[in-house]
């Protein structure tokens, strides 16, 4: 299949064009330069320099394409328009085909819960509030449309995780919150799996929580990476996080038990908290 990808340089993207490649996938990565679409390359994509804010262009693109997955993400308050700009093209563009769209949501738009599944009503933090509106255009749509809904994403030395590893001070920890919220991980290359999953054997309409299973408690990361772990208030992780720390203090536990028995997915790699106690390598 001809696959158009956006978001290849970053985390997930990166791990999921280099998955697509090696079932034997044509992937396009829409990117902003050209060095970016360098990387690209060395991931075994093609660059296609574009703007993902201009929904026209990018229908354009799609139409020469046989799906699309979307992992692209601004990192800023242009967040919702960038997502509303790629789910606006794909329903222009494959509205009344059979091609797959994967659509990039995420766990914390359900809220704290021990046994999540994707039935649940949203209750999403103020981080993610623009969500649900986005992911319900995608799967009521005439599109084949999907949603993957990843937990905490690891692996590669990178993501949320590295914030942890990189806050240990003299031996020392200071948790996020009391260390006592469990949050729901997916290694990266697993999450990938998913990925090529959905977009080559979903039916559309559904969305798909990508948790391994495995869900620790914050001070059971903290206790992997320092000797000694210190909690601190609410108060004190949303003063120094904003709205980052109130989607981080949810509580959350997840199986994808979705993906596991509709696609057959089955995550194999080291746990997060097996990763954070080896020094969380980079190739890893």
């Amino acid at each position: 299949m001809k696959i158009l990808l956006t978001g290849s340089t970053g985390l997930i993207g990166s791990a999921v064009t280099a998955a697509l490649v090696a079932q034997g996938h044509q992937v396009t990565a829409v990117v902003r330069s050209q060095q970016s679409s360098l990387k690209a390359s060395d991931l075994g994509a093609t660059g296609v320099i574009g703007d993902l804010f201009d929904a026209p262009w990018l229908a354009s693109e799609l139409r020469t394409h046989d799906g699309l997955v979307h992992t692209a993400a601004g990192g800023d308050e242009r967040d919702a328009e960038l997502n509303d700009s790629v789910i606006t093209a794909a329903l222009d563009a494959f509205g009344g085909t059979d091609k797959p769209f994967v659509h990039t949501g995420g766990i914390w738009t359900y809220g704290s819960g021990d046994a999540i599944v994707e039935t649940q009503e949203p209750h999403a933090p103020a981080i993610t509030s623009w969500r649900p509106a986005g992911e319900q255009r995608v799967l009521t749509s005439d599109v084949k449309g999907s949603v993957v809904q990843p937990g905490i994403v690891y692996g590669r030395g990178a993501g949320i995780p590295a914030m942890l590893a990189g806050g240990v001070d003299g031996g020392t920890l200071t948790l996020i919150g009391s260390g006592e919220q469990h949050w729901t991980t997916v290694h990266v290359d697993d999450l990938a799996d998913l990925y090529v999953r959905v977009l080559t054997g979903a039916p559309g309409g559904r969305a798909y929580i990508a948790a391994s299973g495995d869900n620790p408690t914050v001070r059971e990361l903290g206790e992997a990476l320092a000797p000694t772990v210190e909690p601190e208030s609410d108060d004190a992780t949303l003063e120094r996080l904003g709205a980052f720390g109130e989607a981080l203090l949810l509580d959350q536990q997840a199986t994808g038990e979705r993906a596991r028995s509709e696609l057959g997915w089955t995550p194999t790699r080291p746990t997060l908290v097996e990763l954070l106690a080896k020094g969380y390598p980079a190739d890893a």
